[in-house]
C-alpha cells in the first residue's frame, strides 16, 4: 500500500481532521476522524484570527499547540488502524490559517509545526503547500479544486461546493470551459460565531435556528456590497475580511433574525458565484460542514432551481472527509515531484511542486 494522511484545521475551527489515504490503486480513504478543540481553544483561535496584532510569543505557542494536536490525531488514525509509523509514506498537513491575503501583495500563514510532527510522530510531514504558488503569482488558494478534477471530474457539466468556514466553488471542465475555482465568501464561519456569541450553542444544527428568523434585507445588502463579491476569479478570502467584527450589526435585533441574515448572505453570494461563473445547470456537488445544513441547503436549491444539489457522497467521497483528503494527496503530488496546484484557479504562472518536506 501507498499510505498518506492527510490534516486539515479549517476556518471553522471545530477541530484537526485527519484522514488516512491509500494511492495503490487510484485514491480511497480508509479511515478518517476529527479530534476536537477545547471550547477555550475554539475561542483562542478566533481571537487570533482577527487580532489587529499578534504577539511572538502567542504565535509561537499557538503554532507548537496545533502540531502537537496534529501528532495526537496521527497516533488515534495509527492506533486504531493497527498501523506502525513506518507504513505511512507522509503526513500531508495543512496547519491552521492565521493569515491570508489576496495579490498583488499575497501572503498566506498557516500554524502548525512541521519539525515538530515528523518529530513526535516519526513520519515525514510536507507542509506549507500555498506559498509556493503565492510565489508563483497565485492566491496561494483555494488548493482543493486541482483534487476536485482529479477525483470528481465528470463527462457532464459539474461543480464542486465546499461549505466549511469559507466557502468555495470548483467549476469543473466540461465542453470547451476550463478548470475555475474561488472561494465565493462566507460559509458557515459567520453563522457558528454568532451561534456562539448570541444563541449559547456551538452552531445552528440543521438550520433549524436560521429557520425560525426573518431575513433583514436592509443588511443583506449593505453586506452584499462588500468588495470581495464585485471581484473577478481568481480571488481568496478568510476571516480577516469575513467576521462579526467588520459587519455592521445594529442593535436590538432579534438574534435569530440575524442568523438567519447571515445564512442568507451564504446563501445569496454563492448562488450569485454560481450563476455568474458556473454552468447554467448540471450537478453541484456538496461537500464541507453546510452540507449537514439544511435549511441552508433549501435555499441554495431554491435559488439555484436548474442544479441538481446532492453531496460528493453521491460520487463516492464521504463529503466532511474530503479537503484532508485532498492535504493527503497534495502530500503524494509532492512525493511523486508533480505539481499541486491548478494556474487557472490561482492564477499562479504555472503549475508548481507544492510544500516543504520534512524528513523523519
Amino acid at each position: 500500500m501507498s499510505l498518506f494522511i492527510g490534516l486539515m484545521s479549517g476556518t471553522s475551527a471545530d477541530g484537526l481532521d485527519a484522514a488516512l489515504v491509500d494511492f495503490s490503486h487510484g485514491i480511497r480513504l480508509l479511515d478518517a476522524l476529527c479530534l476536537p478543540y477545547s471550547d477555550s481553544f475554539r475561542h483562542h483561535i478566533r481571537d487570533l484570527a482577527v487580532a489587529p496584532l499578534l504577539k511572538p510569543d502567542d504565535i509561537m505557542a499557538f503554532d507548537r499547540h496545533i502540531a502537537q494536536h496534529s501528532v495526537s490525531a496521527v497516533r488515534e488514525l495509527l492506533q486504531r488502524n493497527r498501523l506502525q509509523p513506518a507504513q505511512i509514506t507522509a503526513i500531508g498537513s495543512h496547519g491552521h490559517t492565521l493569515r491570508h491575503k489576496s495579490q498583488p501583495d499575497g501572503y498566506s500563514w498557516q500554524a502548525g509545526d512541521p519539525s515538530w510532527i515528523a518529530e513526535h510522530t516519526g513520519i515525514t510531514c510536507i507542509s506549507d503547500f500555498r506559498r509556493r504558488d503565492i510565489a508563483a503569482g497565485g492566491e496561494g488558494a483555494p488548493l482543493v479544486p486541482a483534487f476536485h478534477q482529479a477525483v470528481l471530474h465528470s463527462t457532464q457539466p459539474r461543480m464542486v461546493l465546499n461549505i466549511g468556514g469559507i466557502a468555495n466553488l470548483t467549476v469543473l471542465p466540461h465542453a470547451d470551459q476550463a478548470l475555475l475555482g474561488f472561494d465565493t465568501g462566507p460559509g458557515n464561519a459567520l453563522m457558528d460565531d454568532w451561534c456562539r456569541q448570541r444563541l449559547n450553542c456551538r452552531y445552528d444544527a440543521g438550520g433549524a435556528l436560521a429557520a425560525q428568523g426573518r431575513c433583514r434585507n436592509e443588511l443583506l445588502q449593505q453586506w452584499l456590497t462588500l468588495d470581495y463579491f464585485q471581484r473577478q476569479p481568481p480571488k481568496s478570502t478568510g476571516r480577516e475580511l469575513f467576521n462579526l467584527e467588520r459587519l455592521a450589526i445594529p442593535d436590538g435585533c432579534q438574534a435569530e433574525d440575524i442568523l438567519t441574515t447571515l445564512g442568507e448572505l451564504t446563501a445569496v453570494s454563492i448562488s450569485r458565484a454560481v450563476q455568474e461563473h458556473g454552468h447554467a445547470d448540471g450537478e453541484l456537488l456538496l461537500c464541507g460542514g453546510g452540507v449537514h445544513n439544511q435549511w441552508l441547503l433549501q435555499r441554495l436549491q431554491l435559488l439555484l432551481p436548474d442544479h441538481r444539489l446532492a453531496s460528493t457522497a453521491s460520487a463516492g467521497i464521504d463529503p466532511d472527509w474530503l479537503e484532508a483528503m485532498a492535504f493527503a494527496w497534495l502530500a503524494f503530488r509532492t512525493r511523486q515531484h508533480l505539481s499541486g496546484n491548478a494556474p487557472a484557479v490561482t492564477g499562479a504562472a504555472g503549475e508548481r511542486i507544492l510544500g516543504g518536506i520534512y524528513p523523519a
